[in-house]
């Protein structure tokens, strides 16, 4: 029988590399003959990952980790009409059937039939259906006509793999946190957060036209990567507000719109910089967005968290100040990107050198038996986008 490693969730702190059973082409009792069966050339570490190794969700132990996806198909089932073996693909990582409501509408974030729990599903993470995630050396993927998106010739994808491993998720949840805040031709914007999701909204910003981009996080690091492609930063240990800040960079104390990168694991600013404030982003974001601008809100937040600093925060509930965002006519979108919305139109800004994500979010290659370290580093606050290269196909590129 043919082998498979993958990361697994181990408990709060703690990942490490198993043995796996090696993918079939089956769900539960019966037959996929939908679905393929990919050799994993990239997958990559996710901030959503780091909730869950660091315990702040209902993950249970044994999970093998990885939503960010990008494989070559070795074995495809009778049902796959459209792409063959050795096609290389990459995975969104909502998992949509292509039939329901939902996905008809473009909606494949909320599929209605591949979660039984809830709408919406995703590779190797709590409470999104239970299904075997991908930082592996193999995986299998479902409905793969309607879900994988079909990539060019090898050589040509190879020599943009680290840009290409950031279409199943980060490059596509940034741009969509920019698209739904409304950025556009000559909007100022303001990104909360300056990790990896947090750099692809901003370069995705300048894509989308931005006269100016403020990414504001508590790190140096991550602040630095961030003036690296040209935008401006707003270091939120200051003691002052974020409007101040703002002002000092643009004459005003607030934007055309901004996007929430950070999500529920939120600290506060200035002197309360090392207190755990969930609700600090949206309500600063509320406070600096012009009246009648936008708020897209990509980061993640949740519905268990064990770790919450509070009993309304362990299930979700943030004191929120919905009055304000009410009285200045602000418009919010939430969840999870539907990424097969972006990416085909992303591909080809990244082979027509429209955009350079990978640079942007500083695309670190790392092999799959160095990934307990990646957590550790990115856990850590490295400025870095780790990509796991299980079968050394990108160091041998």
């Amino acid at each position: 029988m043919a082998s498979n490693r993958g990361l697994a969730y181990m408990g709060p702190g703690k990942v490490e590399i198993q043995s796996i059973d090696f993918p079939k082409l089956e769900l539960g009792s019966r037959k996929c003959q939908h679905g393929v069966i990919l050799k994993i050339v990239t997958t990559n570490i996710c901030g959503s990952d780091q909730h869950m190794v660091r315990g702040r969700t209902t993950a249970p132990m044994g999970l093998v980790l990885g939503h960010e996806i990008t494989g070559e198909i070795i074995e495809a089932g009778r049902d796959v009409e459209f792409l063959k073996v050795g096609d290389l693909v990459s995975v969104p990582f909502n998992i949509a059937c292509g039939r329901c409501r939902n996905c008809k509408e473009g909606k494949t974030g909320i599929c209605l039939n591949v979660n039984p729990a809830r709408p919406g599903a995703a590779y190797g993470y709590v409470d999104m259906g239970g299904w075997v995630g991908g930082q592996a050396e193999y995986v299998m993927v479902p409905y793969a006509d309607f879900n994988l998106l079909k990539l060019p010739h090898k050589d040509r994808t190879m020599a943009k793999i680290t840009d290409i491993t950031l279409l199943s998720d980060i490059f596509p949840t940034g741009y969509h946190g920019a698209v739904t805040a409304g950025v556009g031709p000559g909007s100022i914007v303001y990104v909360a957060g300056g990790g990896p999701v947090g750099l692809a909204c901003a370069a995705s910003c300048h894509l989308l036209g931005a006269a100016v981009v403020i990414v504001g996080d508590l790190i140096p690091e991550r602040l630095a990567q961030a003036r690296s492609f040209g935008c401006e930063t707003v270091d939120l240990r200051q003691d002052a507000s974020l409007g101040e800040l703002i002002d000092k960079i643009i004459g005003e104390p607030e934007v055309d719109c901004a996007v929430d990168c950070v999500g529920f694991e939120a600290r506060g600013h200035g002197k309360e910089t090392a207190v755990e404030r969930p609700a600090t982003v949206l309500n600063a974001l509320m406070t600096v967005v012009r009246a009648g601008g936008g708020m897209g809100i990509p980061g993640l937040y949740v519905t268990d968290d064990p770790g919450g600093v509070d009993q309304n925060a362990k299930t979700g509930n943030l004191s929120i100040r919905i009055g304000l965002g009410w009285a200045k006519s602000l418009h919010f979108m939430t969840g999870q990107c539907p990424v097969m919305k972006y990416n085909r139109q992303l591909l080809q800004a990244i082979l027509h050198d429209k955009i350079q994500i990978a640079k942007a979010v500083n695309a670190t290659v790392i092999s799959l038996d160095d990934a307990p370290q990646g957590y550790k580093d990115f856990d850590r606050g490295a400025a870095k986008k780790f990509v796991i290269d299980p079968h050394h196909m990108v160091k041998a590129a």
